[in-house]
């Protein structure tokens, strides 16, 4: 990140029932979070280096109506590849939000995937990025918890539905 500015992480990660490119391909695209964040529209093109996703969360977000705005292109794209994990980068450009989101998917035996999602963000502003870091930390650790969460238990009911078909 150019001119990184030291926040702090939270991170969090979690289990799902998926071969590594499986998850990979559900996770990194940030259309699919709009399931698992409230609230919250997301929008863009399919997942790829450079790409530019707006996800905008509101009490009427999901149908049009404004609300808080977070920018982010993909600054890095690296599929899993065998036993390499893979990682993905948004980088936040505001206008409310700075830092990164990082998505990496490893495998975690056959059929499963360990997701670790992190993220370093900062509020714009004349606050240090140092103190609204730490005080977005509580909020963004419960958003990446419920997230994954939901994640895992889409997963799971779809993994359900295919073993009762």
């Amino acid at each position: 990140m150019v001119g990184r500015t030291v926040t702090h992480e939270v991170s969090v990660v979690r289990v799902l029932p998926l071969d590594p490119p499986d998850a990979w391909e559900l996770l990194v695209d940030a259309r699919h979070h709009a399931r698992w964040i409230p609230l919250t529209r997301v929008d863009g093109p399919p997942p790829g280096l450079g790409a530019q996703v707006v996800a905008v969360s509101g009490p009427f977000a999901r149908r049009g109506a404004p609300g808080l705005v977070d920018r982010m292109q993909i600054d890095r794209f690296e599929p899993p590849a065998g036993d390499a994990p893979g990682v993905a980068v948004f980088i936040k450009r505001g206008p409310l939000l700075l830092g990164e989101a990082r998505i990496e998917v490893a495998g975690a035996g056959p059929g499963r995937s360990r997701v670790t999602w992190s993220e370093r963000v900062h509020l714009v502003g004349p606050l240090p990025a140092a103190v609204t870091g730490r005080l977005l930390a509580p909020v963004l650790r419960g958003m990446l918890r419920f997230a994954l969460g939901r994640a895992v238990l889409e997963v799971a009911g779809t993994t359900n539905r295919r073993g009762n078909a």
